[in-house]
């Protein structure tokens, strides 16, 4: 059950201040009955809402993917620095957030919701959910480092990262899949090795390959089948 001021606050007619002058204004039917009390708990799946004359839908969970530019960092909000949160504005009701972290100066692809349970699972190195990124790298590549990325890294820190597999596309260009997400663990991975990273993007989350038609700063939401294969995969 959940009080009607919130299901239309969730429904995108507003904020809670804004729905209840909705209500006030008897512009809210709940199953052919007008609304008059803003904390009348319903039945999202069951009841029928209808607001302004039109029945209202009720989407419980949002998944975006969103292809990040440099330049933002992945959260709601920053002092600092410009967010994720302000390239994507329709879906401010669904409260979403970014499922990780890309850093300040990383492209490529990242998932937002507001699907707690399934961001949580996602994120967990016990799951082993492979993220792909394209890596641009200075320095030299010896060819030890590929079994050295296979073991496992030890960091700056004394910390010993899972094993990780690398694909070496040229000199100083790879791909490399991780299974966690430290701090500026690919960054960090490299220098590590006397390397530094000079451009990162991330190109798979999980079973998400992220869309070669989204421009840098654009985003869309996942398919059906695409949500369908996120929840496959953290139950695997």
């Amino acid at each position: 059950m959940m009080r009607i001021d919130k299901y239309l606050a969730h429904c995108g007619y507003g904020s809670r201040t804004e729905v209840k002058k909705i209500i006030k204004n008897k512009l809210v039917f709940c199953n052919e009955i007008l609304v008059t009390k803003d904390d009348l708990k319903i039945n999202p799946e069951l009841d029928e809402i209808i607001v302004e004359g039109e029945r209202s839908s009720y989407q419980q969970y949002v998944y975006i993917m969103l292809n990040k530019p440099a330049g933002y960092i992945s959260s709601n909000y920053d002092p600092i620095h410009k967010v994720t949160k302000e390239l994507i504005k329709e879906f401010d009701h669904f409260q979403t957030f970014p499922v990780g972290r890309l850093d300040l100066d990383t492209e490529g692809l990242l998932l937002l919701s507001n699907d707690g349970k399934l961001a949580h699972d996602l994120l967990s190195p016990r799951k082993h959910v492979d993220k792909m990124y394209y890596v641009e790298f200075s320095g030299t590549y010896r060819e030890i480092y590929t079994s050295l990325f296979e073991s496992g890294i030890t960091l700056e820190d004394g910390y010993l990262t899972m094993p990780a597999k690398i694909e070496l596309l040229a000199d100083n260009k790879a791909n490399l899949t991780i299974q966690e997400g430290k701090y500026h663990q690919v960054k960090r991975m490299f220098e590590a090795l006397d390397m530094k990273v000079t451009y990162l993007k991330r190109m798979t989350f999980g079973p998400l390959h992220l869309d070669p038609n989204l421009k840098k700063g654009s985003y869309r939401l996942l398919s059906d089948d695409e949500v369908l294969l996120l929840k496959n995969h953290k139950e695997a």
